[in-house]
């Protein structure tokens, strides 16, 4: 480990996210200051008090909506301790865990005070309801635990801020306006208000009230189920609660802060950058790398975690007006899921080419409820046929929601009565949902022992050889997780790559791979920019998100069902939370939801040495990191572009400029005079230099498809699509559109046993031979104002286009295409386009019958030393 890296000093562990500076705090809490109630003790579930009323039987009441305060006062609100709310939640959390029954959980949380005052209230309008609900005790429970956990609130049909603050005067009188409106859109003559639904003694829940009850009945059973391991919805309050303590250190008591340093264990806690592989300079152990990866991919899974409620992209569905997730962005002319699944084939097709085997890989994606994420991801398999997978070889499991919170107080921030904004709880839930839903039995079921995970939005993690050499690396040296890295980009909303190094208390000495998210910096004093006392750009790589992880080490970890089953779990308060109430209104709060980041699993396999290691401390971990050129790492669609705004990055422009960087870096070295492609602000007002566009099959190593290609030029402002594997590019001369797509890319289906579409690699495969050709055209129409070069959404003068139906082929030679051209050739059949005396002629022949699988030629591939070698063949 080199003594000269940028060193960031700690004095402590917790985990890796406080700052060693003395914490305090205290805590307002805009809620009325409670109080004990005197009550019986009752056998039922819901405190018999609830059911009281002062109403007739003989016709509703309605419980008063508006509120009776003043409003030319609006009292402060009163303090509250922070710690010992705290500790509270902690004593009832402890008692809860150690009853097994929920007849013996709902005694002790009925001893709670928050509970017997909240239920035990003759003034509660929602108490007056519950016993005509008939909620079963595990229901009672949760709302039990809800109360207890001080989100009362959510309950409530009053007009309380969900802000935590009151109201002014104001806003009061506002409040009590929308309410009165309310109230007379639902009267009518027989004085009921029009009220049909459920409840007893006068008070009623509407229909659509008692659904919202249902939802958020099932949203806390998701949450006390997902949470066990740290105590449910009580567990989940507290590390909230604990979380925002630790954003705000004057919040600590003096007494608290020597609490935690008693807790802390560890001496002190060094972080370096890491060292690894570069596997754009180390081109033989790179290659290498490749091949191993290629080989174990009979044993390897894929992970795609798809559940990100995605806000930044503002995705709109054009036809209904419904927010869309992410994994539905149209980028390039196809969904970014499908550009997931396309990358995972080309390296399936890469393998059989190779060993001439089929190998299909099980592909587990995490989902959510979230802008109906789950039911869309299922839709758009179905309509694609499961990508000719076969659905058995995919498992879609749903991440709950979470309750997103004010960062003030801590309250749930509710948009109307029972029903608390909630989103997805971050990436990181992957591996306990995982290991509930038995994803990984489902994957050792098909003989998988490690698996490649990736985020939809990176559209460059597959370019090259970086997923391969990964997990070829992970699988070879049987390590238990592995990241793929780069430089990071100043200002990026993006972690970084680290190396922890501590001492604990009992003097051994603690090594492994981690990531800070960028969340966190402050809480290691770091800053960006010029003043910044390290450089992140440049001594400490980026998180990306790219990860190897063998599957039986992280499973071990969520069998514990210990905290460490929710790894790095953070509070995001860097946003506002926007979000609209039941009467339209939108409102902007500082606040944020517990988060876990699935990198930080690695925190669950550091390594341990009886000494300090000072040299090569990597070679010994159970992590690993390898680094590659930013843009064949990460290059995100994350965000919308702004109006105006002259920033690119992380915006499906600005990853669009990547992947044309790499088609040049990919071409220019096959002596194919391609334009270069400057920085992003020479594009901010314009549309990019060119359009290329090539299927990673061609390749995906760029080795391989460096031999498809061979000489000639691509003109500025010129466009080549390639969607065919089976190529070959010799001196062909570029000047404007050229387009050559195919049905079976890389193979043909089949239908199986269980009447199942499955691609069968290599068989049928459209094929396309181009030798001295010139392409000339017009091209796209670059000034068009409606393009949308990201989407593939551009208007063209003219175009070459070559449409390969089955297995059709087309080879074109010695010839000058020119104008515009759409070459259409039938399933079965080859067209051979060569010179002729009005410039070429066109021959159409149907391809022999015993070449109709294999084609009348083929590249073949072979190993040869860590390299992979094309041979073509006539066949």
């Amino acid at each position: 480990m080199a003594q000269a890296q940028p060193v960031l000093h700690h004095n402590h562990h917790f985990p890796f996210s406080l700052t060693s500076k003395t914490l305090h705090f205290s805590l307002r809490f805009a809620r009325p200051p409670l109080t004990l109630v005197s009550s019986s003790s009752s056998s039922s579930s819901l405190s018999s008090s609830s059911s009281s009323s002062s109403s007739s039987s003989s016709g509703y009441v309605h419980l008063p909506r508006v509120s009776t305060a003043p409003v030319d006062y609006a009292p402060p609100a009163p303090e509250y301790d922070f710690e010992q709310e705290i500790v509270r939640l902690r004593g009832l959390c402890t008692k809860l865990s150690k009853r097994k029954s929920i007849k013996e959980k709902l005694k002790v949380i009925d001893r709670d005070y928050r509970v017997k005052q909240f239920f035990n209230s003759r003034r509660n309008w929602f108490c007056r309801v519950l016993p005509a609900l008939n909620l079963d005790p595990y229901d009672c429970f949760l709302l039990k635990c809800l109360v207890a956990a001080g989100q009362e609130h959510v309950l409530s049909l009053g007009i309380e801020s969900v802000e935590g603050e009151f109201e002014t005067a104001r806003g009061l009188v506002k409040h009590a306006l929308f309410s009165l409106v309310e109230m007379i859109e639902k009267f009518d003559v027989n004085g009921n208000g029009g009220r049909e639904g459920f409840g007893k003694g006068g008070m009623v829940l509407e229909k659509e009230e008692l659904g919202d009850l249902k939802k958020l009945l099932t949203n806390l059973g998701e949450i006390e189920q997902f949470y066990d391991c740290i105590g449910g919805i009580i567990g989940y309050q507290i590390k909230v609660l604990e979380l925002l303590a630790s954003s705000k250190p004057e919040r600590y008591s003096k007494n608290w802060s020597g609490q935690m340093k008693q807790a802390m264990d560890c001496e002190f806690l060094k972080i370096h950058a890491p060292n690894g592989p570069d596997l754009s300079k180390n081109i033989e152990y790179a290659s290498q790398a490749a091949l191993w990866g290629i080989e174990g991919l009979p044993e390897l899974g894929e992970i795609y975690p798809l559940g990100g409620a995605a806000d930044r992209l503002g995705l709109v569905d054009p036809d209904t007006g419904e927010c869309l997730p992410a994994a539905m962005l149209s980028y390039c002319g196809r969904t970014l899921l499908e550009g997931l699944i396309r990358d995972l084939q080309a390296r399936e097709f890469l393998y059989n080419k190779i060993y001439g085997k089929q190998c299909i890989t099980p592909v587990a994606i995490m989902t959510s409820s979230a802008k109906n994420n789950h039911k869309r991801i299922v839709s758009l398999c179905e309509r694609f046929g499961w990508f000719g997978r076969g659905r058995s070889n995919f498992q879609l499991f749903e991440q709950p929601l979470v309750p997103a919170i004010g960062a003030d107080d801590g309250l749930w921030l509710v948009t109307k009565s029972f029903t608390p904004l909630c989103k997805p709880g971050g990436h990181g839930v992957i591996w306990k949902l995982a290991h509930d839903k038995g994803i990984f039995k489902w994957f050792y079921d098909h003989g998988r022992k490690g698996a490649t995970v990736r985020q939809v939005s990176n559209v460059a993690a597959a370019t090259d050889l970086t997923l391969l050499a990964l997990s070829g690396i992970g699988l070879r040296k049987k390590k238990k997780l592995g990241f793929a890295s780069c430089k990071r980009t100043t200002g990026a909303t993006e972690g970084m790559n680290v190396l922890i190094e501590r001492k604990n208390l009992d003097g051994m000495w603690e090594y492994g791979l981690s990531c800070i998210e960028y969340t966190e910096f402050e809480k290691y004093g770091i800053t960006e920019g010029s003043h910044s006392p390290v450089s992140l750009q440049e001594s400490f790589p980026a998180n990306t998100n790219i990860l190897y992880v063998d599957l039986h080490s992280v499973e071990s970890v969520m069998s514990s069902n210990s905290e460490k089953s929710l790894p790095g779990m953070v509070l995001n308060l860097k946003k506002p939370v926007a979000y609209f109430d039941q009467f339209g209104r939108k409102h902007s709060v500082s606040g944020g939801r517990l988060e876990c980041t699935m990198q930080n699993i690695a925190d669950s396999f550091f390594n341990t040495s009886s000494s300090q290691c000072y040299n090569d401390v990597e070679d010994i971990l159970d992590t690993f990191i390898v680094y590659n050129e930013r843009r064949r790492v990460t290059s995100s669609a994350k965000r919308t572009r702004k109006h105006a705004s002259e920033s690119l990055h992380q915006t499906p422009d600005g990853a669009l400029l990547d992947i044309l960087r790499n088609a040049h870096d990919l071409l220019s070295r096959c002596n194919i005079e391609v334009p270069v492609v400057e920085s992003n602000d020479m594009y901010v007002d314009s549309g990019p230099p060119y359009l290329i566009l090539l299927h990673p099959a061609l390749g995906p190593l760029w080795e391989v498809a460096r031999q498809k290609f061979s000489g000639g030029s691509i003109s500025k402002g010129s466009e080549l699509q390639v969607e065919v594997a089976e190529f070959l590019w010799r001196n062909v001369q570029l000047d404007g559109s050229l387009i050559v797509l195919s049905e079976n890319v890389m193979g043909s289906m089949k239908i199986d046993e269980n009447g199942e579409s499955l691609i069968r690699y290599g068989q049928r495969c459209g094929r396309c031979k181009l030798e001295n050709v010139k392409v000339l055209n017009k091209g796209i129409d670059w000034n068009a104002e409606d393009n949308i070069y990201w989407k593939l959404e551009v208007q063209r003068h003219e175009g070459c286009k070559i449409i390969l139906h089955g297995n059709a082929e087309f080879e074109a030679t010695n010839v000058v295409l020119q104008g515009n051209h759409v070459f259409e050739v039938p399933d079965g059949y080859k067209l051979i386009i060569a010179p002729g005396t009005s410039g070429f002629e066109a021959q159409l022949d149907p391809i022999e019958l015993d070449k109709q699988d294999t084609g009348s030629w083929c590249w073949n591939y072979k190993i040869e030393g860590s390299h992979i070698k094309l041979e073509y063949v006539e066949l």
